[in-house]
């Protein structure tokens, strides 16, 4: 099998190894593909894997011999999924590979603003302790997290990771889904309800019609000018306008984001200089034992294809 890995770079940027796909066919690798550069890289590819390089239906009807397309992440919207199944093309995903290692990101945005621990390193350094008359101080009140109110909107397996964690901190935990079930120390409540009472809203929601712009100027106004606003889901569930604006007003205390509506982001994404932000390079995912799931994930998603019994097909 001619197997073409188009942005292999983002998951092993070199310290992992392609082993697991070597295995299984004819290796080609490209750190990066551009979209002109597709169908040349891949033109006589069964199997395509990919992370954010599109595959598109154009694309497809150029590539003959494609069989298979592997993405390497949760998304699968880079790929034409209906001009895939229309040729008889599979593409499968890999779901619940980074878990944990997102909700480690969510509790390190959160503990950042609580502790201000860099903040108060770089007091000391500055000669702030050798100046200060007292063994010990705060440049500002640092909040326990116990007692707090922990809210999630979206309640997947990330979600579930980021309250277990919370609860070992005492914190309530609320959350927003659709059709909820019951479980034992959660509390389900409406959108209105999740911004209103959460000292901490940590945003795990898929991105869909319904929930692109959910965190607006008016859900904005409902939230604690104390509140924490998290988002480590998917950038467009945010109006990054609004949350500018809400920073700089005193309307809630802060926000950590690792995604934004666009990625790269551009210069003047309102974001990037807003007060009280702090923005991570949508890096949540990518602690090396998630990128090293994630890497085996797809290899046995292939591998089964290949055996004839493919799984985690999408679309």
């Amino acid at each position: 099998m001619h197997i073409v890995i188009l942005d292999g770079y983002t998951l092993n940027p070199g310290d992992l190894t392609w082993a697991p796909f070597e295995a299984l066919g004819t290796l080609r690798y490209f750190d990066r593909t551009p979209v002109d550069a597709t169908i040349e890289r891949a033109r006589d590819a069964e199997i395509i894997i990919t992370n954010k390089a599109p595959v598109t239906g154009e694309m497809m009807a150029q590539l003959p011999n494609l069989k298979y397309v592997g993405v390497t992440a949760t998304g699968f919207n880079i790929v034409d999924v209906a001009a895939a199944r229309e040729r008889g093309i599979v593409v499968t995903n890999v779901s619940d590979y980074g878990s944990m290692a997102v909700a480690q990101q969510v509790f390190a945005m959160i503990l950042n603003f609580t502790n201000r621990i860099q903040e108060h390193s770089e007091s000391v350094r500055a000669g702030g302790w050798a100046a200060c008359p007292d063994f010990a101080y705060t440049l500002r009140p640092i909040p326990e997290l116990g007692g707090k109110t922990l809210g999630l909107m979206g309640y997947g397996n990330i979600a579930r990771a980021v309250a277990d964690i919370g609860r070992a901190f005492g914190m309530r935990i609320l959350a927003n889904r659709r059709n909820p079930q019951p479980e034992p120390d959660v509390e389900f409540v409406d959108v209105d309800g999740l911004f209103r009472e959460s000292d901490f809203l940590s945003l795990h929601c898929p991105l869909t019609p319904e929930t692109q712009g959910l965190v607006n100027a008016r859900t904005l106004g409902l939230m604690k000018p104390t509140a924490l606003l998290v988002n480590t889901g998917r950038g467009p569930l945010v109006v990054e306008a609004d949350l500018a604006a809400a920073l700089r007003e005193g309307k809630i205390a802060s926000a950590a984001v690792d995604v934004l509506s666009k990625e790269p982001p551009s210069a003047d994404n309102p974001l990037l200089s807003a007060p009280n932000c702090v923005v991570t390079p949508h890096n949540a995912w990518a602690a090396v034992e998630a990128r090293q799931r994630l890497m085996q994930g797809a290899a046995d998603n292939l591998r089964a294809f290949l055996a004839g019994k493919p799984v985690n097909v999408v679309g």
